[in-house]
């Protein structure tokens, strides 16, 4: 038995620490909308966490908190949101700590657009993300 049950091959980068999600809070740029919250940082990898070195990795950290519903529905959303954002993965930027932020209304959304609504509203925080804040030159 060669494949696993679930699709899922190999293991995604994860951000775990909470260090690394108060870094990606505090110092990251965010986009909103009601259900979702996306922040994005540019990641530093000088930590021997047995990470490979790579600074062309992209790790996800996810926080759905109980407002979203039981263990069940949070644990729904959760596997949602980061298959939907791993199906982004071509417009992800290079180098970049992204945590997301489920609010209380995300268990609706995950039941009622299911994958394709989740991952549209993250393709749309994305591109706000990524495009240049009003009065900066970056």
């Amino acid at each position: 038995m060669t494949e696993r049950r679930g699709g899922m091959r190999h293991r995604r980068p994860r951000l775990t620490r909470s260090a690394d999600f108060d870094r990606v809070y505090r110092r990251g740029r965010s986009a909103a909308t009601r259900t979702f919250v996306l922040y994005a940082f540019p990641a530093t990898r000088d930590a021997p966490d047995g990470d490979d070195g790579a600074g062309t990795s992209v790790r996800l950290g996810v926080s759905v908190g109980r407002r979203v519903g039981g263990a069940v529905e949070r644990n729904r959303v959760k596997r949602l949101l980061r298959e939907a954002f791993w199906a982004l993965d071509e417009s992800l930027p290079d180098g970049h700590d992204f945590v997301i932020v489920a609010r209380a209304g995300a268990a609706e959304v995950a039941g009622e657009g299911g994958l394709d609504g989740v991952r549209a509203e993250l393709s749309e925080l994305l591109e706000r993300i990524q495009a240049p804040a009003p009065g900066r030159e970056d």
